[in-house]
């Protein structure tokens, strides 16, 4: 990304986009006051710069049968973090993120499961078959109070608008 700032107008895009990604660029021209064609000409260059790194699909995890949410902690043997043990930790399909932590852990791993079952498994034969990982430490989480990837986006208000 460049250093080229977020100007107001960017920034109500982005607000709009993670609002809903499907909605039309019309739509965001009518709440940013821009016309469609420099919204769209404005996410191309927000796409382009890598500020908008992507659109996604919200699913519901129980729908496909994954109800089971679990961070893994993950100790390696080396001191500090191999990446090979990471790249291994991202090609498996229920694993959601991955991330290189401070402290006593080398990674910290989100996974999606079907059941505690599932999870052993994925435990055993296959975080525990990578070569390199020394332990695994497993938190299982009960009710899930709030998940987004919805980032804070600060737009400056509005002159005359009270906040």
């Amino acid at each position: 990304m460049t250093d080229r700032t977020l100007d107001p107008i960017d920034l109500q895009i982005l607000e709009q986009l993670q609002a809903n990604a499907r909605e039309t660029q019309a739509d965001i021209a009518r709440a940013v006051g821009l016309a469609p064609s420099a919204v769209l000409e404005r996410i191309r260059k927000l796409e382009a710069r890598g500020v908008v790194r992507g659109y996604s699909t919200d699913v519901n995890p129980r729908a496909l049968g994954l109800g089971l949410l679990a961070f893994v902690a993950v100790r390696s043997e080396e001191a500090s973090a191999d990446p090979v043990i990471a790249r291994t930790l991202s090609e498996s399909p229920e694993v959601l993120e991955v991330h290189h932590v401070a402290g006593d852990d080398c990674y910290l791993i989100k996974v999606r499961a079907r059941d505690a079952e599932h999870l052993g498994q994925l435990l055993r034969t296959r975080f525990g078959r990578i070569p390199g990982v020394r332990s695994t430490r497993t938190t299982i989480v009960l009710e899930t109070v709030k998940e987004t990837s919805r980032l804070p986006v600060s737009v400056p208000a509005k002159e005359g608008v009270a906040s």
